[in-house]
């Protein structure tokens, strides 16, 4: 978020448009898809252990809002002890969809085939957006952690 607000004001871009940027005609902007990363981390801490859900109701309108909804997930995640996943593989999950579909599984089934798939989705549209926009982002942005594990030596003129 910071490095597509960063574009935008390098560029004279109004922050409106990105965060209303969208990929297609069809698919929902920026400030939804970040809003859709929220509600998935709240629905998987809300199904596997029973935390009240704290997704945003509403889409953020600026830069600001987006990384305080991002924050306030990222926190409330983080402060979730890992004691209160206990159970949560074998828990039966009942996930209805509003069009009336509803699916059973285990807390593994939709932490696996749901909340993770649903999770990146939303990671990668909003990521693809901002590229789209010309946002300079890159591999290192998606995989910052991975830099911990460089041999010595490897990288590419160094």
């Amino acid at each position: 978020m910071s490095k597509g607000e960063a574009h935008a004001a390098e560029h004279g871009l109004a922050p409106e448009s990105l965060i209303g940027a969208r990929l297609a005609a069809d698919m929902f902007p920026l400030s939804t898809q970040v809003r859709f990363v929220c509600v998935q981390a709240s629905d998987l801490l809300r199904y596997l252990t029973g935390a009240e859900s704290f997704a945003p109701a509403e889409d953020a309108t600026d830069f600001a809002g987006l990384r305080a909804q991002l924050a306030d997930a990222a926190a409330r995640i983080e402060a979730t002890p890992a004691s209160a996943f206990d159970g949560a593989a074998e828990k039966p999950i009942e996930l209805k969809m509003p069009n009336g579909i509803v699916f059973d599984l285990t807390g593994e089934q939709f932490l696996r085939d749901w909340a993770l798939a649903q999770f990146y989705f939303h990671v990668t549209t909003a990521y693809a957006i901002l590229r789209n926009q010309g946002v300079p982002l890159g591999k290192p942005d998606w995989v910052p952690h991975m830099f911990a594990y460089i041999r010595p030596g490897t990288l590419p003129g160094g």
